[in-house]
């Protein structure tokens, strides 16, 4: 916790000097790619390929298990952040389990 505390104070003191004209702020510029848009066969493709059940997907999503299966059936869309969370998938089937704690408990029917 102390270095949390460490942090804030650091900030705080040099957001004191920048009122008074004593520092100049850092800055720096952040790019994103744009979130992918995923056909049904895709999303249902990025799951399998985790393998991850439609419920241990779901969990890693934060979303509920009628809502993946709707989007595998083409019946409704993935928003951003969920989307954002399957091209990590995609990109590397196994961060669901490395970084999110997705477990093997899950298991993996085939679907």
């Amino acid at each position: 916790m102390g270095e949390y505390y460490d942090s804030l104070k650091r900030g705080l003191e040099e957001a004191l000097e920048y009122t008074k004209g004593n520092v100049k702020l850092r800055s720096f510029r952040v790019k994103f790619e744009p979130v992918p848009e995923y056909a049904p066969e895709d999303i249902k493709r990025i799951r399998t390929d985790s393998r991850m059940t439609q419920a241990a997907f779901a969990g890693y999503l934060g979303v509920t298990t009628k809502a993946v299966e709707a989007w595998e059936r083409g019946r409704n869309k993935p928003t951003g952040p969920a989307r954002r969370l399957m091209s990590m998938a995609a990109e590397n089937p196994e961060v669901p389990t490395k970084y999110y704690s997705v477990t093997e408990s899950y298991g993996f029917r085939g679907e």
